[in-house]
């Protein structure tokens, strides 16, 4: 019971110190980790368990959407991503069916592989010195 409540305080813990950018990045391991365990209820024909992470994968995908800042035209592409993901899942819920949620998943990766790329490349362009001219 102590290491639980130790793990859980140090889960709470990271996601209070996190920057928006390592927030996003766990939203979408979030959304992995769902729809994959989404894939294993479906194959092992837990119906209950399938639908309760294809809600929680859809809640992500709503977050997602509504912190979207539409002044951007990268937001209204990733909207609409985000809009076919969500009615993909919908699908996925209402026939439990696994191939959609392996399409959803495979999504998903290239969208945090991308997410996680664009953090590093940021990161290294901040420490990059700047050049003074005399």
């Amino acid at each position: 019971m102590i290491a639980y409540n130790a793990f859980n305080q140090y889960k709470e813990n990271s996601i209070n110190t996190a920057s928006p950018e390592e927030l996003t990045l766990m939203l979408y391991n979030g959304l992995i980790k769902f729809v994959m365990r989404s894939i294993d209820s479906v194959e092992k024909g837990n119906k209950a368990e399938a639908h309760t992470n294809i809600i929680r994968s859809q809640e992500i995908i709503t977050e997602f959407r509504q912190t979207l800042d539409m002044r951007y035209e990268l937001s209204h592409s990733l909207d609409s991503i985000y809009d076919y993901l969500f009615r993909r899942l919908v699908d996925a819920n209402i026939r439990k069916d696994k191939a959609i949620l392996e399409e959803v998943l495979g999504f998903a990766k290239v969208l945090r592989d991308t997410w996680e790329q664009a953090m590093k490349i940021a990161k290294h362009q901040v420490k990059k010195p700047e050049t003074v001219q005399a």
